[in-house]
């Protein structure tokens, strides 16, 4: 399979923490990769050198034959990376159609292509609605809906799935796989093992900033230096 994003020796400490430590991964064209680990192990902090939201300190990251590591925000987006944020981040004093046309600024797109947008997300009754008004889920429906505004090759999904109840989950985890059959390739920071396990083609594990495991969600979770780093030695 043909990797999309290469990340190489990625790194970025914060005074002396070392929250990324020489994080290496790949993910292929079509894939959906997990990134999990304990709270606290630089999942977030991995997202956002990768998104451009922050420098690394050295490191690769090389999307579709690019290397983008230190490129601000706008140029990753422009090359075709998209995130949400592990704390909903919409326009609430906006309608949700006026938060998907600011996702359109960087494209063109009309009224047609904001309705198609909240559509695919399930959003079509709530384009008139102020942001703040609707439910969790919806809320993070529509941030969704605003990433894929710009038409991503790569989607990054940081706890997308999180606290939604089982009903919302499994509806979650649907669209989730409607963008990969849609062509959308995913990274995404997960603690629903559930959706892990029922989502993902490959794992990266990370603890204290480094990878410890990779391979199916089987697989690591399976592995002791997983286990050992989400309950401590004396659980494992």
């Amino acid at each position: 399979m043909t990797a999309l994003l290469q990340v190489r020796d990625l790194s970025r400490a914060f005074g002396g923490l070392k929250a990324v430590d020489a994080l290496t991964f790949e993910v292929g064209e079509g894939e959906i990769v997990g990134l999990i680990g304990p709270n606290g192990s630089g999942k977030t902090t991995a997202l956002n050198l990768i998104s451009g939201a922050l420098r690394p300190d050295v490191g690769s990251v090389r999307f579709a034959g690019r290397e983008l590591a230190g490129s601000p925000a706008h140029q990753v987006t422009r090359a075709g990376i998209a995130r949400t944020f592990q704390l909903v981040r919409i326009f609430p004093r906006m309608t949700a159609r006026e938060n998907v046309r600011a996702g359109l600024l960087l494209r063109r797109g009309g009224p047609a292509e904001e309705d198609r947008l909240l559509a695919r997300v399930g959003l079509t009754d709530a384009a008139q609605r102020l942001a703040a008004e609707l439910t969790y889920i919806d809320q993070k429906r529509l941030e969704l809906a605003r990433a894929l505004a710009l038409q991503p090759r790569l989607l990054l999904l940081d706890e997308w799935l999180a606290g939604l109840n089982p009903t919302e989950l499994q509806q979650g985890v649907e669209l989730i796989r409607a963008l990969r059959g849609s062509g959308i390739t995913i990274l995404m920071v997960e603690h629903v093992m559930d959706a892990i396990r029922s989502l993902c083609d490959r794992c990266v594990v990370m603890n204290s900033g480094a990878k410890i495991a990779e391979g199916t969600p089987s697989e690591v979770l399976a592995d002791r230096r997983v286990v050992q780093a989400y309950l401590g030695d004396e659980d494992a």
